[in-house]
């Protein structure tokens, strides 16, 4: 794909998301954008980002009129890919389901997701927005004509929904395959690199924390696969970046150095029972955990070590 063609797909993408947004704000009343919008600049509330249930800043979709709740999708619609969409689609109508299996005591709810707005697109300024709550945290941030759209939080529980002992529903599907294909391809002297611990973190790693913490490789890298287990692996990156529009993908996977990419997995290779993996190189973290509820509870994360929330861009356009 030549340059011109991907500045043009960029141009159309961030043209798409900018309307998107146009959309959402054009329903929005006096008194909402009051609540909605804060400035790009505001650092502190741009990284105070969660995974866990609570309240936010913001519009709860469930205080929105049907159109405007249509027109929040419509934002995630404009940055995520088909798939990504449903997903996150799937792990907001899980509050409702496991409300029910909690018995209601703690009065989780499908709407329990807010939008908020850190400048707007009218204007040469930096703008972008986050749509958060519960297993969902999708930020995004636009600067000179570049988008940017990690923390990319996805998460499950239940991960798996069951009748008579099938799945029928599991919107985590490949997350949990592909890594698992990828360790039986792997030869016994890979896996013994890419298996580190037999016990496994509480949670992922970098958490909520507004910046990821280095800390060394481990596991097994993309030459000790070898070919195919190699190329599984890069199918497992593309797996988590292909949440986005193609448009973002395709330049966030040219960014990737493939020769530093680390595998590793973190406890029981056993179905059912807790394990976590991560991917990462020097500026790309992907995590997985599932640990709670008999391995039946997910959470997934895409992250850049110095660019999430888009601070590399501002940097950028402040300079």
């Amino acid at each position: 794909m030549s340059q011109t063609t991907l500045h043009t797909e960029t141009d159309y993408f961030v043209t798409d998301i900018a309307n998107a947004t146009r959309r959402y704000l054009d329903l929005l009343d006096a008194g909402q954008r009051e609540h909605a919008i804060r400035a790009s600049t505001d650092d502190d509330l741009r990284h105070r980002w969660g995974y866990a249930p609570g309240t936010r800043p913001g519009l709860a979709l469930g205080d929105l009129r049907r159109d405007q709740r249509k027109a929040v999708h419509g934002l995630l619609t404009a940055v995520l890919s088909p798939h990504a969409y449903t997903q996150a689609a799937a792990v907001m109508a899980l509050e409702d389901v496991l409300d029910h299996r909690e018995g209601g005591y703690r009065d989780r709810h499908s709407g329990d997701y807010w939008t908020m707005l850190f400048g707007t697109p009218d204007g040469d300024e930096p703008w972008g927005w986050r749509i958060e709550g519960h297993h969902l945290s999708v930020n995004v941030l636009v600067a000179d004509g570049r988008v940017s759209a990690t923390p990319f939080f996805l998460g499950a529980n239940p991960a798996r929904v069951h009748y008579r002992g099938r799945v029928i529903g599991q919107p985590l599907l490949l997350e949990e395959e592909l890594p698992r294909e990828l360790l039986d391809r792997m030869g016994p002297t890979a896996r013994d690199l890419a298996v580190v611990s037999e016990l496994t973190p509480q949670d992922i790693r970098s958490g909520n924390s507004p910046r990821i913490t280095p800390s060394e490789p481990a596991g097994v890298t993309l030459a000790q696969l070898g070919k195919p287990a190699g190329r599984l692996l890069l199918d497992i990156v593309r797996l988590y970046l292909d949440r986005l529009r193609h448009e973002l993908a395709d330049q966030e996977f040219a960014r990737i150095d493939q020769d530093r990419l680390h595998f590793s997995w973190e406890g029981s290779l056993r179905r059912g029972e807790g394990h976590y993996y991560r991917v990462q190189g020097p500026e790309l973290l992907i995590e997985y955990d599932n640990t709670f509820n008999e391995a039946n509870h997910i959470h997934t994360v895409w992250r850049r070590h110095s660019a999430d929330f888009g601070d590399d861009l501002l940097a950028a356009h402040c300079g």
